[in-house]
This record gives C-alpha cells, structure tokens and sequence, in this order.
C-alpha cells in the first residue's frame, strides 16, 4: 500500500452518536453478536458482487472464488473479517458508516427508555449492523475498495466511537472489505480461535458462503501454533440453508438464518419452510417476526423478499412477491424459473411472478392459521405487533379476503377488555337464535366505544357487540361487507327493527302491548319532535324516538347508506370535506326528554334541544362547534335544577 491521500477527519450524524453509545451499553450481555452482525454485512458484499458480476463479468478481477476469511492477533489485540465481496467507494463508506441510512430513526430514538434491559430488544428490532462492532472494541479501522476500481481508489476509514472519524484514499490491490477490530482490553478472551470458531457455527453456520479460518491444532501449546501451517478450512457450512432438507435442520439454524436475512435480534414468532417442484420450480423460507420493526408504516421503506435465482443472490426487497399488508415478513425466495438478468420491471409483469405470489400469499396466512389453532397465545403476540397491518387485507386481496377475516381479531362486549382476541368465529359462536347479523360500533378509543350509548339495548338484550378502536378499522368494515353469510352493521346506523330476535319470549298479547306503547309514545311526542327539530334547524337531518336507548337521553346515528360519525371525523381529518347531518334520536322514558315536552318557554326548550344534540355528539367522540356556549347553557341547566332542590324555584 501507498501512503493515505485526501485524509480528512469528519464528525458522525447525531443519530449515530447516541446509537453507539446505547449499543455499547445496553447489549453488554449478548457481546458474540458483533461477529455475526460482520460475517453478515461481508456474506451481503458477496451476494451483492455476484448479482451486478451477471452483467458485468469484469468486476470479479480475475477471482470468482469469494468467501470470509477471520483472522485474529494475540500481540496486536486484533480481529480482521475480510471479504471479496463488492467493496465500497468513498462515497458509499462517507454514507453506510458515517450515517445511518435508514428510515424511521428519531422514532426509533424516541422509542428509548433508558432502561437497558428494555433498550435492549429495541435496538434488535432496529438492527445493530456495522456499529456493533464497538461493543468489543475502542478503535475500528476499515479498509475497502469496490470491484471496478483502480487500486489506488481504495479508502480507509477509521473511528474510536468518540463522535468522529477519519476517511482517506490508500492503495489496496484487491477488491472487497477489511474490518480490524482493536479490542479493549476487557474483550481480549475473543482472541481466541475455539471460540470465534463456536461463534461462527452458532451464528453464521448457514451463510451461503465459506467462512475461512487458519488451521489451527488445539492440543498444541501457543508457540507451537505460531509455526503451524498457514492452511485455511473451511468453518461452517457454507450452504444455503434453504437448499438443505428440512429434517436435517434444528429449529436454532432457522432462528439464526432469520436474524441474518432480517437484520433482527430476536427470534422469529414462526416460519415455513418449502420447496415446490411441478409445473414451476422455488423453495421458499418465511419468517414472522416476533416485533414490529420501528419503519413499518414508513410508506417508502423497501419491503419484500430476498430474491435467488438457481442460488444467485438478485435483490433484498423484492416486493412483486407479497401484498402491502403482508410487508411483515421476511425470508428468502429461490426460483428456477426467472432469468438469472431479472429486473423489477420484468418482475412487474411476469406471469411466473404472479403465480408464485398467489402461492407465498396463501402459504403466509396458512402459517399464521396454524399458528392460531395451535398456539393462541403466540398469535395473540402476532396480532399486537402486527395487527392492524393486516386489517389492510380484505380491501387489497379479494381472493383471500375470508380466510383474512378469520385472522382478525376484536375487542367486544363479551368480556369488555380493551385486548383484542375476538376472532369472528368466537362471535358466531355465541350468536343468538334468530341473529343473522354481526353488530359493531366503532370509535376514537376503546373507552368511548365501550361506553357509547348505542350498545344500551344491546347489552341489556345479551347481544354481543364488537368494539372497534384503531383507526383502521371503519375502513376495513367498509371492504368486508359480510363473514360466512353474516352482514356486518353498526349499530350507529340505521334504525333497530330487526332486534326482535333478542327479545325474552314473551306472549304474543305482551309483544303486541310494547308495539302498541311505543305507537303511542311516538303520538305523544309527535308536536315535541317536530318543535325539536324546528329549534336545531339545519344541524340534523331528523329527530325521532329510539327503543336502543335505556339509560341515555339522546344518541347520534347516521342514515342507511351513509358515513357513520367515527367514519366521517376519519375523512376530515384526511383533509376530505364531508357535511352530512345526522339523526338525533331521543329516549322517551328519560326525564330530560319528558321535561323536554312540558317546556313552554321558547329559550329553555331551543337550550335543551341543543344540549341534548351536543350530548350525544360528545359520547360519539365527536366535536362541538362552539364548546364554550354547550358548557354555559348546561351549566344553566344546572344551576336551574340547584335552585329547584333548595325550594327557590318553582
């Protein structure tokens, strides 16, 4: 090597700084993972050399043989991960290790609590990478070069994690990365060949590439192993896990195979494992994470699947393979039947690619049925981290949009828990005789849909109600219109004609009299409902009496075919313009209401109509468009009473 040109010294992005520093403090119990975090970076150079080597042969330099090679030195306290593999310019060495090119990282910083057990599993979920080196050592020096450049284009780089970090242009022969960790001092029981050895085979057996180290005999004293020979082996297996039957690996091959595809630092919740052969040709190894990574609904965050051909690595993220809503998983795709050339535009629209995402999407939600037959509790995790992600599914795959639904989970009136582990079919279960529809409300928060004053006859009646709470969620129930013949309904909409089936089985003349009573109800109230409806003018579309009331006095609900209140908040807040009136309907056995329909005095009545509206707007979560006159007008009503029990108004 020549001597360093252009050497400047250059100061890391804020994110970068607070990572290192949390990294080298809250993974102090798991320090192993370093190896493997570089093993895997090298094992992603080779892959990506192979891949742009299919169009331009010239970037191998005369060596095709790529592999890993560890190294390490007692007396000098280093080890060195050596690749062949692509390499990196000044450019991308100045972007991949100066900066951290990834989406979602203040949220990620944000996420952070200070604990360090607690940060520990956030920052595996982010991924730890090139910066884990630190963890074992005070001083990391990078040599690379990139495959097509001239020798004398190679770059060093170097950093103590103190806030900065030098970069300049050295000579280097060949292409590929050298990473050479200077141990601290505490670290120094790594430098030891047994032990990289274990790590490599615990962590990295399964690298689709040879991992080298020097022979070295083990029974002999150290100053012997200083003069044995230089020969290389070969350390873990060197095989795409994929291409090896399933029966010959163990469930911590998977797990490790995972973290290395994913950039992850927990295990995965569950996998699958399978090789097609017929008219089309692929293996397929899926993941499901156990935790949502923190960009998952970071809208340009690439997404998808590792693609091979014939075991030739072409593209992490290949998405052409899975749907949005299935962005969560993670694994590998091995094809026989693309041209080993493919691009995303040929991916795009290629009958083959079509067939084989029908097929990876099907074997994705049978992995997940099974997974909710056999071990509800494990599901139940999926569903926290993930489930909202998939409520996307009935508005994005038609096909699938019933084996989706029987996926989904709800909160309900059944146990009024905000936990969501109501699945459709449970609901089915405990339908009542005659029920032929499944209700819902749907709300801002769990609490204002368990309290909302429409599940008042449905609770006194025994019927289950599902309590909807994510934002999702009214625009999932407008793409999933029904469930094994089942229509859904809200109960915010429409009228409640078709409860009869709830009703205790009473005699046809006690059935005969209720009718009769709430006929007569509506006659009674016939003037009242119209001077209501005059005093509120165009603020709602109807007033009327209501038998789904019990305890509350008046309730919101919008009109067959129209938005429902929850749904309508959702589009103006999306920035869309939506005016429709709702239906103010009353109950006729609450004292306000009859109060209400003895008031002569024009004010008092045009007060309490509007109260009674803002009332209801309020328990649907609603806005009130002036707030300051409802708190004044209710606090006269107040006050008004007050005087009425203390005998000072008549």
């Amino acid at each position: 090597m020549t001597v360093a040109t252009a050497k400047e010294t250059r100061g890391f992005e804020t994110e970068v700084k607070q990572l290192l520093h949390l990294m080298i403090h809250a993974l102090y119990s798991n320090k192993e993972i370093f190896l493997r975090e570089l093993i895997s970076n090298a094992s992603d150079a080779a892959d990506k050399l192979r891949f742009e080597a299919i169009s331009n042969p010239d970037l191998y330099e005369g060596d095709t043989e790529l592999a890993i090679h560890i190294e390490y030195d007692k007396e000098a306290k280093t080890i060195t991960i050596r690749d062949n593999g692509i390499g990196m310019s000044r450019e991308e060495v100045i972007t991949n290790l100066g900066t951290i090119a990834k989406s979602g990282t203040q949220e990620f910083l944000r996420s952070l609590t200070g604990d360090q057990v607690k940060d520990r599993h956030l920052i595996g979920q982010f991924g730890v990478g090139f910066y884990s080196s630190f963890i074992v050592a005070d001083k990391v020096t990078v040599l690379t070069r990139r495959a097509g450049l001239s020798p004398e284009l190679g770059v060093r780089w170097e950093s103590q994690a103190e806030g900065d970090y030098t970069i300049e242009t050295i000579e280097k022969d060949k292409r590929g990365t050298d990473v050479i960790l200077h141990l601290k001092s505490q670290e120094e029981d790594f430098l030891n060949g047994l032990r990289l050895r274990h790590i490599v085979t615990k962590y990295s057996d399964h690298i689709n590439i040879p991992v080298m180290m020097v022979v070295e005999d083990f029974t002999q004293a150290d100053e012997q192993k200083k003069e044995s020979s230089p020969k290389e082996e070969v350390v873990n297996r060197a095989s795409a896990l994929w291409t090896v039957p399933k029966s010959e690996i163990d469930d911590e091959a998977y797990c490790e195979f995972y973290k290395h595809v994913a950039h992850d630092f927990e295990d995965p919740l569950v996998w699958a494992h399978n090789k097609v052969e017929g008219k089309l040709e692929y293996t397929t190894l899926l993941y499901i994470p156990a935790r949502a990574p923190f960009d998952l609904w970071q809208a340009n965050k690439p997404r998808g699947l590792k693609l091979y051909v014939k075991r030739v690595f072409i593209m992490d993220d290949a998405e052409q393979f899975l749907p949005n809503y299935l962005r969560f998983v993670r694994g590998v795709i091995d094809s026989n039947d693309l041209p080993l050339n493919i691009s995303r535009e040929i991916l795009q629209s290629n009958k083959t690619v079509d067939s084989m995402r029908a097929s990876i999407i099907k074997r994705v939600l049978t992995m997940l049925t099974d997974l909710a037959k056999e071990n509800n509790e494990k599901y139940l995790t999926f569903w926290r981290e993930f489930g909202q992600v998939l409520k996307e599914g009935p508005a994005e795959d038609f096909a699938n949009r019933e084996t989706i639904a029987k996926l989904l989970r709800f909160s309900s009136t059944h146990a009024d828990s905000e936990t969501q582990d109501v699945s459709l079919d449970d609901y089915i279960s405990r339908m009542k005789e005659g029920q032929d529809k499944i209700y819902y409300i749907a709300a801002d928060t769990f609490n204002a849909a368990k309290h909302s004053p429409h599940l008042e006859i449905f609770r006194e009646r025994g019927v289950e109600v599902l309590l909807l709470h994510d934002r999702i969620d009214e625009w999932l129930m407008s793409h999933l219109p029904e469930y094994e013949k089942k229509h859904f309904q809200s109960v915010a909409i429409g009228s409640l004609e078709d409860l009869e089936f709830a009703k205790d089985k009473g005699s046809e003349a006690e059935t005969d009299k209720e009718k009769s009573d709430f006929e007569h109800e509506k006659e009674t109230f016939k003037d009242t409902l119209s001077r209501i409806k005059d005093a509120l003018k165009d603020k709602v579309k109807d007033v009327r009496l209501t038998a789904r009331l019990t305890s509350s006095p008046s309730c919101i609900v919008a009109d067959e075919g129209q938005m429902s209140s929850q749904m309508q908040r959702l589009m103006r807040s999306a920035g869309q313009l939506v005016s429709a009136q709702p239906i103010l309907e009353l109950n006729p056995h609450h004292l306000l209401v009859q109060r209400l329909s003895h008031e002569n005095d024009q004010e008092s009545f045009h007060d309490l109509s509007q109260i009674l509206l803002d009332q209801a707007i309020l328990a649907e979560g609603g806005q009130l468009d002036d707030p300051a006159t409802f708190v004044r007008k209710f606090n006269e009503l107040l006050l008004h009473v007050a005087k009425k029990g203390n005998g000072k108004d008549d």
